[in-house]
């Protein structure tokens, strides 16, 4: 799998959730995420590490999301991740978001193949 990137990501209008979950093989925090709140009105960050899968639902009516990424896209290292994965137990605050084709379609990521996954390095 190509390096995935690191990503700084803000929202400049609205509210959104903000998730990133470890997929590093061999990572001591593998399949942990971590969550936050992210608005114009609160004005947070989230820094999101190379090797971390990253999704969000927008919790307002609408949302202009920013990123900062440490290298430019690299569209083999595109991939999804199923957003209701019973292993992962995010803690979503919608039951039934508006899905991408994509996103309907990603995997668990039990069933994502291991050379896919990014390896961690300590």
């Amino acid at each position: 799998m190509a390096k995935s990137a690191g990503e700084l990501v803000s929202v400049l209008e609205g509210e959104v959730y903000d998730v990133a979950v470890d997929i590093r093989r061999g990572s001591p925090t593998f399949g942990h995420w971590t969550a936050a709140v992210l608005s114009a009105e609160n004005k947070r960050q989230m820094w999101v590490p190379p090797g971390f899968a990253h999704g969000f639902v927008v919790t307002s009516e609408h949302a202009l999301f920013h990123y900062l990424v440490t290298t430019p896209y690299d569209r083999a290292a595109d991939a999804s991740l199923r957003w209701n994965d019973a292993a992962l137990a995010i803690d979503w605050p919608v039951a039934a978001p508006s899905l991408s084709d994509k996103d309907t379609k990603a995997p668990l990521l039990a069933d994502i193949p291991e050379a896919r996954l990014p390896v961690y390095s300590a």
